[in-house]
C-alpha cells in the first residue's frame, strides 16, 4: 500500500512529529488496512499535495450589518484538524447569501461574541478525516455541508452532517440553503396544487430560481419579479409565467389587472413595500411565505420598513394567512429534500444557475479575498442565481 493511499487522523489529536507512518493490521478478516499517519512530519492529500499548516479563512471582528467592516481576511490560520468523527474539508467553492451580514451583525446568536468564522455553505473534497469517520468516507470523496465557518480554505465538518454529492460542482451549492428553503417552505406551507397562483419576488436569484421551478413541477401558475429584463429572460428559461420587472413596470397595476381574485401562494424575500404589494395581491384564503427580507438587512436594526396598514384586519377579510420559514427550525426534513433535490438536478429536471461573477466590474469570484465584493454584488441585485465563490487549488503533487 502506497503511503500516500488513505490520510486518516484519529482521537486524540496529535501534534505532526517524526516521518514514519506505521500500517495498522486488520483485527478481523475483511477489515480495512488503515496507513496511521500520526506521525507523519507532512500530509498529503490525495492528489499528492501537501495539506499545509495555515490557512485563509474570513472571520467577523466587529458585529456589523456592513459585511467589509465586520469581517477581516486573516491569512495565517491554522488548517484544523479532524477529530475521530470528523472530515477535513478542503473547499472548492463556498456560496454567498443576503443573512451573511444577519450572521456578521449578530443577528443570529444574540450571545455571540466576535472574534466568530463566516460563511454558511461550502462543497469540496475530503482531504483527512477521523478513524470512525472512515466507516461512511474516504479521502478524495466530493461533499457539501451546511456549517458556520464555510468563509475557509478547509474546514472541519462532523462526518454526521456531511452531504455526499455526485461531484464537486458548484451548481450543488444552489440545493444546500436556496433550494432546500424553497422546496420545503413550499411544500410544508404553500401546499402547492395544480392551478394554484405562485408569485415568487426576487425570483432570479438563488433562492427564487428553485422556488419557480418546485412551484412549476407542482402544475402551478407563476409569476416572478425581478429587476431586468436580462432576469425576466432566465425566468421565462425556467418556466415563469409571467416575469415582472419592478423596474420598469408597475406590479400593484398588474397584478390587479391579470390576477383581479389575487394570488394563492406568494413566496416572499424581499420586504419593505414588496411585501405590503404581496399582502395586497393575496387571494381569499392565500397564504404568504416569508423566507427573507433583504431590503431590511443592511439596515440599523436589519428590518424592513413597511407601510402596511391594518394588517390583522387585511388577513381577516381575506381569511389569509402569514407564515414565517426559518431552515434550522425544518432540519427534520432537510436529509428528504437534499435527496429529492440532487436527484432532479442529476437528471436535468432542474436548472441550478450559478454566477460567479464574470459579469462583476473585477471579474470572476475567486478566492477568499473575493467574497466582500461577492456580497456586494449580491446587495446590488446584479446575480442571475445563486452566487458562488471558487477557491482554486493548483495540486503540486509530491507522490
Amino acid at each position: 500500500m502506497s503511503s500516500a493511499s488513505v490520510r486518516f487522523w484519529g482521537a486524540p489529536r496529535r501534534r505532526l512529529l517524526g516521518a514514519a507512518c506505521s500500517l495498522i493490521r486488520p483485527s478481523s478478516p475483511g477489515a480495512r488496512r488503515i496507513v496511521d499517519m500520526s506521525y507523519s512530519r507532512q500530509f498529503l492529500d490525495f492528489q499528492g499535495s501537501n495539506i499545509p499548516a495555515s490557512m485563509k479563512k474570513v472571520v467577523v471582528t466587529k458585529l456589523s450589518s456592513d459585511f467589509r467592516e465586520a469581517a477581516t481576511l486573516h491569512r495565517d490560520a491554522p488548517v484544523p484538524l479532524p477529530g475521530d468523527g470528523d472530515l477535513l474539508i478542503r473547499n472548492r467553492f463556498v456560496g454567498i447569501n443576503a443573512s451573511d451580514i444577519n450572521f456578521s451583525a449578530g443577528r443570529y446568536k444574540a450571545t455571540v461574541k466576535p472574534p466568530f468564522d463566516a460563511g454558511f455553505e461550502g462543497i469540496g473534497e475530503v482531504v483527512a478525516l477521523g478513524l470512525s469517520a472512515s466507516s461512511r468516507y474516504s479521502v478524495g470523496q466530493p461533499v457539501a455541508y451546511i456549517k458556520y465557518g464555510a468563509f475557509a480554505e478547509y474546514t472541519v465538518v462532523p462526518a454526521k452532517e456531511a452531504i455526499p454529492v455526485p461531484s464537486v460542482k458548484p451548481e450543488f451549492l444552489t440545493l444546500l440553503v436556496s433550494g432546500t428553503t424553497a422546496y420545503i417552505s413550499l411544500k410544508e406551507l404553500g401546499k402547492l396544487s395544480e392551478g394554484k397562483k405562485v408569485l415568487v419576488t426576487a425570483a432570479a436569484g438563488g433562492t427564487g430560481q428553485i422556488a419557480v421551478q418546485v412551484a412549476k413541477k407542482a402544475k402551478c401558475h407563476v409569476i416572478g419579479t425581478c429587476s431586468s429584463d436580462e432576469k425576466s429572460g432566465y425566468l421565462k428559461s425556467i418556466g415563469c409565467d409571467h416575469p415582472i420587472n419592478y423596474k420598469t413596470e408597475n406590479v400593484a397595476a398588474i397584478l390587479k389587472k391579470n390576477y383581479p381574485d389575487g394570488v394563492d401562494v406568494v413566496y416572499e424575500s424581499v420586504g419593505g413595500k414588496m411585501f405590503d404589494l404581496a399582502v395586497n395581491a393575496l387571494a381569499i384564503k392565500g397564504c404568504l411565505i416569508i423566507i427573507g427580507f433583504i431590503s431590511g438587512y443592511q439596515s440599523r436594526t436589519g428590518l424592513p420598513s413597511s407601510q402596511v396598514e391594518n394588517l390583522p384586519a387585511k388577513l381577516l377579510h381575506k381569511s389569509a394567512s402569514v407564515h414565517g420559514f426559518f431552515l434550522n427550525h425544518y432540519f427534520s426534513e432537510f436529509k428528504m429534500a437534499m435527496k429529492h433535490l440532487l436527484t432532479m438536478c442529476e437528471n436535468g429536471e432542474l436548472v441550478c444557475e450559478v454566477d460567479l461573477g464574470d459579469m462583476s466590474p473585477e471579474g470572476r469570484f475567486s478566492g477568499l479575498e473575493s467574497v466582500f465584493r461577492a456580497i456586494d454584488y449580491m446587495y446590488q441585485g446584479k446575480n442571475i442565481g445563486k452566487i458562488v465563490v471558487e477557491l482554486p487549488h493548483s495540486v503540486n503533487s509530491k507522490l
